[in-house]
């Protein structure tokens, strides 16, 4: 066992007599050097004031309050406006998919481009430190905002279905009317079918329509024996029709226009050379139910998204929010479902990972699967539909994947 330090008694006691001789000459000096008062009140003594140090305002950060545990997404479509609509439905969509995935790893905040302006709520939208851009809806809204996000570093996946603004930090995902027309004259092509026709409407979208057809039957081993376009005015398509008239007889005959004119053009095609003529649609007759009434169309194909996920998430969206969606809110659902695919390996407070985008491997949503090629265009897996008595039917179902 260790040895303590051992002190000897005798100092101790010494040391305390010691101390108490200290106390009691301190006493007696302290009574020595007292200084007698005269009797009276005591003078008051009045604490010194003291100054008070200024604060200084409180430190606000402006806009939306950091949120450092979840990614920062937005959203730029019309709220208000003649889209107005569509922009909400499309807004809905996005919540929507956020609660089915039961994310929380995603915010996401919505700018209305309409009130604001395209540039303006892309410049709001990264000052909030939002690192993804889904939008905006319009081509020119996309053309405004591609310089300022490209700035930033943010890159922005639209609902655009306009090739020409596609690239340089820019994806589209919208419905590119040239991928329904190869796919549906395609499956024409297998059919049997090898003489085509077109009627396509003047304008940017008609322009890239004929582009497509020409191409797309070129690349399937057919002809095309006529091609007219007409005006968006009372007897253009009739006399664009009628023009048809003198050329070769034709098979198919691709009206690359809504249900609405389609249906309109297909009584005056059967009085003439295109009596017999398998009448072939673009994608916009997917955009709602119209093509399906039209009885002049029965018997006509298509090319589209699959429909059959769109139905159950239709009556689900109707079921929270009291009304139908407009048809395009699906991107706004696919576009979440991509992000949260991505967040997966999307570190906290860490650039949007861009690369992840061009996964070759592809995407699944609502509209089926879709990846994004070199021109940063969603390449998309289509189904063909056959219009028949007031409903529609899958002739050709979409591939569910991509070849690598």
């Amino acid at each position: 066992m260790a040895e303590g330090l051992s002190i000897p008694q005798r100092g101790i006691i010494a040391r305390v007599g010691f101390l108490r001789a200290m106390t009691v000459a301190a006493a007696l000096l302290l009574g020595a050097c007292q200084t007698v008062l005269p009797r009276g009140p005591a003078p008051e003594i009045r604490p010194q004031a003291t100054r008070p140090q200024p604060t200084g305002p409180a430190q606000v950060d402006p806009g939306i309050p950091t949120d450092t545990a979840r990614h920062r997404v937005a959203l730029l479509v019309p709220m208000t406006g003649a889209n107005g609509g569509v922009g909400t439905s499309i807004s809905n969509a996005t919540q929507l998919a956020l609660l089915d995935t039961k994310n929380e790893r995603i915010r996401i905040t919505t700018y209305d481009t309409a009130a604001l302006g395209a540039a303006n709520a892309a410049q709001r939208a990264i000052q909030d430190g939002n690192r993804l851009i889904l939008g905006p809806l319009l081509a020119d809204d996309v053309k405004a905002v591609a310089p300022i996000a490209k700035h930033a570093g943010v890159p922005m996946v639209s609902f655009s279905n306009d090739a020409s603004v596609a690239g340089n930090g820019s994806y589209l995902m919208g419905y590119v009317p040239g991928q329904s027309i190869t796919r549906v004259v395609d499956y024409a092509r297998g059919q049997g079918l090898s003489s085509f026709a077109g009627l396509v409407p003047n304008g940017l979208y008609g322009e890239r329509a004929s582009t497509s057809f020409l191409r797309a039957v070129e690349g399937a081993g057919g002809q095309v024996v006529t091609l007219q376009t007409y005006d968006r005015a009372p007897g253009s398509i009739g006399a664009a029709i009628t023009r048809m008239g003198h050329d070769s007889p034709y098979e198919a005959v691709l009206i690359a226009d809504g249900a609405n004119s389609a249906a309109a053009a297909v009584p005056i095609l059967r009085r003439g050379s295109g009596a017999t003529a398998r009448i072939l649609g673009t994608e916009l007759w997917n955009s709602g139910a119209s093509a399906k009434g039209k009885a002049a169309l029965n018997g006509a194909w298509f090319a589209s998204v699959p429909d059959n996920l769109y139905r159950q998430y239709a009556a689900k969206y109707r079921a929270r929010f009291g009304a139908a969606p407009f048809r395009l809110s699906s991107l706004g659902y696919d576009a979440v479902l991509l992000t949260v695919r991505i967040a997966r390996d999307w570190a906290m407070g860490a650039e949007f990972p861009e690369s992840m985008l061009k996964d070759r491997g592809g995407f699944g949503g609502i509209d089926g699967a879709f990846r994004f090629g070199r021109d940063n265009i969603a390449e998309r897996a289509l189904e063909v539909q056959e219009i028949r008595g007031g409903t529609t039917v899958v002739v050709s179902p979409a591939p569910t994947g991509f070849v690598k």
